[in-house]
């Protein structure tokens, strides 16, 4: 899932668009990567009023004494509330506190039944899953019912609907009228049939994209089909989840108030929850310090050394995912290239890009630096650990020290170099490029951070920063060259990481084999391919070939260029307690308690 929490992911500042650093300093520049300079009531932003804020607790935290209320910021504004049109994790935490699903997560992390009585009974060939659901109520007091999923599924998978995410439900056999293989034997219960077995299908009826929508508000919104997220753009929509959306000042605050007809509704702790709608870090940050803020997952990034370790309210979480950057491959960057020579270009960008440097001075927070697009404890869905002694690349000795060969891979690609006498060159013809990113101090930093390490042979680079929203369509529509990029995986398998790159994928912001190809973008047909072959075999031990066979496919390409592997930061204040968070970046706050 597209990722714009923690870590250096969410760390958000106010928008500012950067040029070539010149000859400063990378050490120096990292230690003030941060814009300080406040804008017009930054002092004062909390998104929402936290009443009795100002207290302070034995160990010297400011907190409110609103005990029913928790104060959140997770994201700024949100670009989907309909759970199969988000593609983003902060537009996923939202979907999992308003939506129930068959499945979801325990305090641990373990999948556990959420609206399902128990987990799904499995046929003896692995293809067949019956799951028998409870009896519950929408948020407007209609029953909901077994249908209910087979309508959302199935509206997932619609051309009209346009899901990044309806390739999930490939694994769903078809029926003659390309609907999902997906029967309701009786109002409470779901027979499934897979096209092979999946070792990660329970982990998929606990994704958002797999959540139930109300289907008469769905279609009362939208008639004619032409804006299917209309339903859930203001406040008051219907839903069955812990929560509903009471009050939305857009791009300030977001108000939720418990749901009475929630099926555990006896069991949520928390009355309301009231989210901050900010991209500034700095804003964010002061909102928490002021008692006005009780979670966060972001600071300013020239914090994060001073509390890392010292302050008992800032956490680390283990995550599941990849920070990388993203080449588009049909840039006119690599006009008059072969297939090759572009992937040779982008090859020796990887090798000039310091991760050392970035996890130890820009994150901060323990990341590890990676050499695999598929994260480090991702397991093979064979019992194993799917990277093992994979390596693409010494990710430890990347950036200064691969100069040279950075150097001969330009050259093999058509480059000439001139020696500036101080360990840089000079390219020709000149290379000049836009690295696109959203607002953030931690993203801007790694920014500036490639852009010094670029500049070694003297490729240019100009960081543009851009609102969220915005920055995603841009992914998404291939006008980029070179972006920031993040991807947490939505369950534990390789296979995820891999079929965001396909062809009909609308996750694929490097644009492998879409739209109009150019000569130097690689054929993805075998890719494809391969990755149908991956969902289609039962025999999971040549699954684990394959995968390893579609990242070795994928690297060849060095479109996709790993920095890091993900953890995720947050500050918590110490009177708030039951905060569940996986792995995959969902946070359930239905469970919380505040003293």
């Amino acid at each position: 899932m597209k990722k714009k929490l923690v870590s250096v992911l969410l760390v958000a500042c106010m928008a500012l668009s950067l040029t070539a650093c010149g000859g400063n300093n990378k050490k120096d520049n990292a230690a003030n990567n941060t814009n300080t300079e406040k804008t017009d009531g930054a002092d004062d932003a909390s998104g929402s009023d936290a009443g009795n804020a100002g207290e302070s607790n034995e160990g010297g935290s400011v907190t409110n004494s609103d005990t029913n209320v928790l104060y959140i910021n997770l994201a700024s504004e949100p670009k989907y509330l309909d759970p199969a049109l988000s593609s983003t994790v902060d537009g996923g935490c939202l979907a999992v506190n308003t939506f129930a699903g068959l499945y979801t997560y325990d305090e641990e992390g373990k999948l556990i039944p959420d609206l399902a009585t128990a987990m799904p009974e499995v046929s003896e060939d692995g293809t067949v899953y019956t799951v028998k659901i409870k009896e519950s109520k929408w948020s407007n007091g209609d029953d909901l019912k077994a249908q209910d999923f087979i309508y959302s599924w199935n509206r997932a998978i619609a051309q009209e609907t346009a899901a990044d995410y309806a390739y999930l439900f490939d694994i769903i056999a078809r029926k003659d009228d390309g609907t999902l293989s997906v029967e309701a034997t009786d109002d409470y219960t779901l027979v499934i049939t897979l096209i092979s077995p999946c070792p990660y299908f329970n982990d998929l009826m606990a994704f958002p994209t797999f959540l139930p929508v109300h289907q008469a508000s769905v279609e009362a919104a939208d008639p004619d089909k032409t804006n299917p997220g209309k339903w859930a753009e203001e406040p008051g929509f219907v839903c069955n989840g812990a929560y509903t959306l009471e009050s939305w000042n857009h791009n300030e605050s977001m108000v939720y108030k418990k749901n009475a007809n929630y099926h555990d509704a006896a069991n949520v702790t928390m009355e309301e929850l009231q989210f901050m709608l900010s991209a500034d870090d700095t804003a964010i940050y002061a909102a928490y310090n002021s008692g006005n803020v009780d979670y966060i997952d972001t600071v300013p990034n020239d914090e994060i050394s001073s509390l890392n370790g010292t302050n008992p309210e800032f956490g680390i979480l283990d995550n599941l995912g990849t920070y990388y950057i993203g080449f588009n491959v049909n840039d006119p960057v690599f006009d008059g290239k072969t297939v090759e020579e572009a992937a040779k270009m982008r090859q020796a960008m990887n090798l000039l890009i310091d991760r050392q440097f970035i996890v130890e001075n820009i994150g901060q927070s323990g990341q590890v630096p990676a050499d695999t697009f598929v994260p480090l404890g991702m397991a093979d869905g064979n019992g194993g650990e799917f990277k093992g002694d994979t390596s693409y690349y010494d990710a430890t000795n990347t950036g200064a020290a691969m100069v040279e060969d950075a150097k001969k891979l330009m050259e093999e690609a058509g480059y000439s170099f001139t020696d500036n006498g101080d360990g840089t060159y000079k390219i020709d013809p000149a290379i000049n490029m836009v690295y696109l990113t959203n607002e953030g101090t931690g993203h801007v930093a790694i920014a500036q951070a490639v852009q010094q390490d670029l500049a070694l042979l003297g490729i240019g680079l100009e960081i543009q920063t851009q609102d969220w929203n915005v920055f995603l369509e841009n992914r998404k529509q291939g006008s980029f060259t070179i972006a920031r990029e993040g991807w947490l995986a939505d369950y534990n398998d390789p296979v995820n990481m891999l079929e965001i790159f396909t062809s009909d994928s609308g996750n694929n912001d490097m644009q492998l084999g879409k739209g109009d190809k150019s000569d130097s973008a690689p054929d993805w047909k075998e890719y494809d391919a391969l990755v149908s072959e991956i969902r289609n075999t039962a025999d999971f031990a040549k699954r684990v070939d394959l995968m390893h066979k579609a990242e070795d496919m994928l690297m060849e390409t060095w479109a996709v260029v790993p920095l890091y592997y993900y953890n995720d930061i947050y500050m918590q204040k110490p009177n708030v307690e039951g905060i569940r968070a996986t792995v995959f970046g969902m946070k359930y706050f239905m469970y919380a308690t505040k003293k």
